[in-house]
């Protein structure tokens, strides 16, 4: 997926990478920072390590060598030009390895062979930082963090402490084919800001003039609903890991979308992320709602190019609704009791924390799209792709970045959208959506007893 983004990158950076690190300057930094490598608030028990040439040795662990790997070899050599000493040892595992040896570690209290630095998805962030107290470092003083989404702060933050420093995000968007949409009778301008039940009636005209599906559903994939309730503030469990089901607008409003959606006649029918994929890729369906790491999974359709545009997603039509929503992401983490602590601090806030050189060769190499909100004041990210009709999509992510609504992921997400898929079934067939739902709030309460 990321060989495709690197690509455009590259191409959009082919006028502007001679001035690279001109690029970084114009940005207009907030007052608290300068988007040099230098951190805007080192921790309080930091050593020196900018003036000292003795080996210091951080050891990570990540998951996608082509990706967070990548970042990673980045971050050490811009690091290493201010502190030439520094070396990174980067642990390549699975994503689900690395959470069964994190969580195999910390579960039988033996941490030495833990490393300094952990990647951990947002997702699993507040179970961690709550099932297992004391071992990833306070993080709060390290970083400016109102230079980041701050939804993207608040998946790492628990009782007032910020234990991340937040890294790739999933902003999403409503990718679409500007031909489909051109042949039904619509204008890019009919897709701007819209509810989902717009949505659905564009879609069955599209599907009506020109035979193609609107968007694909796949009742055992939650990614259309967890969209939906983020881009209303709401989520599966309330801050208090509390089942969200019943009294909640939101998810009512979803279920009912989601329902409407799948009788409608505009969504095809997938069981998989293959058939997902080859719905667009093959020109099946005129939409796709997902984050913005799609763009080189849709830049796979073969003499596609100039024919897609991308717009916000629908919202649903209730008080808090926006047009506005996050699928995915990660932040970086650093184990309290690891040997080079304060390094692996210094390290990480000065790079992924406050970098905005960093985060343009992220993008040439690595197709990358961050949380760090200055970065996107550069001329790099406001380039415009040819693959999408000339629209400058990553100004436009970075537009809509800011605007998704904070929330709570809490500790059992995984086992409420368990819950959830259990009754899926019965609410698409029809069954009355508010029993529906207490029903899956009674399912999850036995769940987490």
């Amino acid at each position: 997926m990321n060989k495709k983004i690197i690509m455009v990158a590259l191409t959009l950076l082919a006028t502007t990478m001679t001035g690279c690190s001109s690029s970084s300057s114009n940005a207009t930094p907030t007052p608290a920072t300068d988007n040099t490598s230098t951190p805007v608030t080192a921790p309080a028990d930091s050593t020196d390590t900018n003036t000292t040439n003795a080996e210091q040795k951080v050891v990570a662990w990540c998951w996608d060598q082509a990706f967070n790997g990548q970042a990673l070899k980045i971050a050490e050599e811009l690091y290493q030009k201010e502190h030439p000493g520094f070396t990174l040892e980067i642990i390549d595992l699975s994503k689900t390895d690395l959470e069964q040896k994190l969580t195999t570690n910390l579960a039988s209290g033996i941490t030495d062979s833990l490393p300094d630095i952990i990647l951990v998805n947002d997702s699993n962030a507040a179970k961690y930082i709550t099932s297992y107290p004391n071992t990833f470092a306070d993080l709060t003083n390290a970083v400016d963090y109102s230079n980041f989404a701050s939804y993207k702060v608040e998946s790492v933050t628990e009782d007032s402490k910020i234990y991340g420093i937040p890294f790739d995000v999933g902003v999403t968007g409503m990718f679409y084919r500007t031909d489909y949409l051109e042949e039904a009778g619509f204008t890019p301008s009919d897709l701007e800001n819209i509810t989902w039940d717009r949505y659905i009636e564009i879609g069955q005209q599209i599907k009506e003039k020109t035979g193609k599906y609107m968007c694909t559903v796949n009742p055992n994939d939650e990614a259309i609903t967890s969209i939906m309730l983020q881009s209303a503030g709401s989520w599966y469990i309330t801050p208090d890991n509390k089942g969200n089901f019943i009294d909640n607008p939101a998810m009512t409003e979803t279920m009912r979308v989601y329902r409407e959606l799948a009788s409608s006649g505009i969504a095809k029918p997938v069981t998989g992320w293959s058939e997902f994929v080859n719905s667009f890729n093959n020109g099946d369906v005129a939409t796709v709602v997902s984050g913005v790491w799609q763009i080189a999974t849709i830049m796979d359709g073969e003499g596609q190019s100039g024919k897609w545009g991308v717009a916000p997603i629908p919202r649903l039509d209730i008080e808090g609704g926006t047009n506005a929503s996050n699928e995915g992401g990660s932040s970086w983490f650093v184990l309290d009791q690891a040997a080079n602590k304060d390094v692996a601090t210094d390290f990480l806030a000065s790079t992924f924390g406050n970098s905005t050189a960093f985060y343009e060769s992220f993008l040439a190499q690595c197709g990358g799209v961050c949380s760090y909100l200055p970065a996107y004041e550069s001329d790099v990210f406001a380039e415009e792709a040819e693959f999408f009709g000339g629209q400058p999509i990553y100004s436009l992510f970075a537009k809509w970045l800011p605007e998704v609504p904070s929330i709570s992921l809490g500790m059992y997400t995984q086992e409420a959208k368990d819950a959830l898929k259990n009754e899926l079934p019965n609410i698409l067939n029809g069954a009355d959506i508010d029993k529906s739902l207490e029903t899956v709030q009674s399912l999850f309460s036995l769940q987490v007893q």
